[in-house]
């Protein structure tokens, strides 16, 4: 068997199988290669470039009572305005209260209520609804909101809460006054909370025309964005405003225009890059680092001056027999030290990498790395934006 075995590989036909064998694998790693090299740049859509003009939620607040509480309402005496909601919500329904009676809601809290109208929100719709205490409540653990009318920037009511509360914090206290607190217990949320009663107007369907605004004003993005719109819809479909809008020519009937707006956002485009641009955190010491920030040639020295200033207080003893007092006289000692510093050079045109590299090889700590770029940029040495926030 093994002769035979041996016999076949050293076939001639065997040989010119695998040399063909070979020379397809070959073929198909080059065409591999090929493909990967001439695969497109990472693109995004439209629809996570920009936004619709005149498509946007709408805030809304209002003002309730948050009732059923274990008595962590609100206290009278430090709110008195939930004693007055809680009396003309009473004579509302009907129940008379006499001025003269003291009223004690330990288990209702006044709360300020905010939500977030979806657009194209229709009436019949619900929507979540945020409850936060305006008093001193404890909590908020359990309670239920009673029916509040939610209104817009014109004073105009669009939605109606009413629900029972989920709040995710808790508070807890003991008769000997130790107390704990998990997260914010004063918050809570009602999901479905809100029932839309009025739809608002939207410019959406009027119009020959509707404008993309970019989130982020770039030139180079918003002219390939005209680009990709032209070549799918033809020349002239649509023109850049300015370096955030773009005007789009579309449809005057509503369902063409919808179905005109979901091939526009599915399009894809490769946004372009960012400026150049440091930011600084000088609070938190943290530093971001665009990639096209480019450094010129120059040489950069960093060392660290470390001031220490102890006390060592000394006690003087009186001589025996003397009638005197000990005494302690402060003294202090004050030492400077200079740490070693290095110098690192940057040639001309260094990258990102390099400057992350070379910075960490003087171990410079955070504020270090900021003093070093502040530096470079009144040097002319930065080509970056710097923005210390």
């Amino acid at each position: 068997m093994k002769a035979c075995a041996d016999k076949m590989l050293h076939h001639p036909s065997y040989s010119r199988l695998s040399g063909h064998i070979g020379f397809w694998l070959a073929l198909l790693a080059l065409l591999l290669v090929l493909i990967a090299l001439a695969a497109p740049a990472r693109a995004e859509r439209i629809k996570d470039l920009a936004s619709i003009a005149g498509v946007r939620s709408n805030q809304l607040i209002g003002y309730g009572l948050v009732v059923g509480l274990d008595g962590t309402g609100d206290k009278t005496s430090s709110s008195p305005f939930t004693e007055q909601s809680l009396r003309s919500m009473l004579n509302q329904l009907g129940v008379v209260v006499p001025p003269t009676t003291a009223i004690n809601p330990k288990n209702v809290a006044a709360v300020s209520l905010h939500a977030d109208m979806p657009p194209f929100a229709k009436p019949g719709q619900r929507i979540d609804v945020t409850a936060s205490s305006l008093g001193d409540a404890k909590s908020l653990r359990g309670g239920t909101l009673l029916m509040s009318p939610l209104k817009g920037a014109d004073g105009k009511v669009y939605a109606i809460a009413q629900g029972n509360l989920v709040v995710g914090g808790l508070s807890a206290s003991g008769a000997d006054g130790s107390k704990i607190t998990v997260n914010i217990p004063s918050v809570g949320r009602i999901p479905n909370g809100a029932t839309v009663e009025r739809e608002v107007a939207s410019a959406f369907a009027s119009g020959n025309y509707l404008t993309l605004n970019l989130h982020d004003a770039d030139f180079t993005t918003a002219q390939r964005v005209v680009e990709s719109i032209n070549e799918t819809i033809g020349p002239g479909a649509a023109q850049a405003v300015d370096a955030t809008s773009v005007r789009v020519s579309s449809p005057l009937n509503p369902s063409q225009r919808v179905s005109f707006i979901a091939l526009i956002e599915n399009l894809e485009v490769k946004p372009g890059t960012a400026a150049a641009r440091i930011v600084v955190n000088s609070r938190t010491g943290t530093v971001v680092i665009s990639s096209q920030v480019r450094v010129t040639p120059a040489a950069v020295s960093h060392g660290s001056l470390t001031v220490t200033i102890s006390e060592s207080p000394q006690v003087s003893q009186p001589e025996a027999l003397s009638g005197g007092t000990t005494q302690v006289t402060p003294q202090s000692g004050v030492a400077v030290s200079e740490g070693g510093s290095r110098m690192f050079l940057f040639n001309p045109g260094v990258t990102l990498d390099e400057v992350v590299r070379a910075v960490n090889q003087v171990g410079a700590a955070p504020s270090d790395l900021v003093a070093i770029l502040e530096a470079l940029k009144q040097a002319g040495a930065l080509k970056a934006e710097l923005v210390v926030i």
